[in-house]
């Protein structure tokens, strides 16, 4: 990591456990739900579509609005999340498909540390381009009931994606809990949250264009890091 890298990472840092002395959380939970039921894993099939509107982005898109392929990543965004601290989730295109995978870890409970095999709100999906930005629209696979459905997205074209790696990214950050902060076990800072899911499946993926996302970075910030990605709003449908 460069110097400038650095000093980001520790300057969010400083802001994130200063607001999380306020407020008691910091990104990555909810602001205002229902009682949380358990995860489920659903496959999301079908073909309804809620169709993103208002956005500009120097990105390619194929049929239906979506990233030109064979491959193909999003960042999904609820701006007001988490004490307006931001919430994310993922998706990215199954390559040579019209099918996505996509999903988040929604951390329900607010807790701001969750040890690895603990509840964190953790699910995914999959379906069509479309299906998946309705789902996304209406927090269909949320736990429980969501006041702030995901409302923007951005979204980045690719000629390949590893979809056996981010699968195994998946697998990875839905079991490994939930952190942002000091760690009680080891005394370190660091975090394992919606964003630093997000980012490692992304990653994993092999997903052109994506910025480094720091450990306890603001998920609001880091959105608007992304160069070279559409930027549209997510309406419900």
């Amino acid at each position: 990591m460069s110097g400038w890298g650095r000093k980001r990472g520790v300057r969010w840092a400083t802001a994130a456990l200063v607001a999380g002395a306020v407020v008691g959380m910091t990104g990555c939970g909810p602001t205002d739900v229902g009682a949380a039921a358990q995860p489920s894993d659903g496959q999301s099939t079908g073909t309804s579509g809620a169709p993103g509107s208002g956005g500009t982005g120097p990105a390619g898109t194929g049929s239906a609005g979506q990233p030109a392929g064979p491959g193909g990543a999003c960042v999904f965004v609820k701006p007001d999340g988490a004490q307006k601290f931001g919430h994310t989730g993922w998706g990215f295109r199954i390559t040579g498909t019209d099918r996505w995978e996509y999903g988040a870890v929604e951390n329900p409970t607010n807790a701001l540390y969750t040890p690895p095999g603990g509840y964190i709100g953790a699910w995914h999906a999959e379906g069509t381009y479309a299906r998946m930005l309705s789902d996304m629209s209406r927090d269909a696979h949320y736990p429980g009931k969501s006041t702030h459905p995901y409302s923007r997205y951005r979204c980045t074209s690719s000629s390949a994606g590893d979809v056996a790696s981010a699968r195994a990214m998946v697998r990875t950050v839905e079991s490994r809990g939930f952190l942002v902060g000091i760690d009680p076990k080891t005394g370190d800072l660091g975090s394992r949250d919606c964003l630093d899911a997000t980012y490692d499946v992304l990653k994993a993926y092999r997903t052109r264009h994506l910025t480094p996302a720091y450990q306890t970075e603001i998920p609001n910030v880091w959105v608007e890091t992304l160069v070279l990605w559409t930027d549209k709003t997510l309406k419900s449908h």
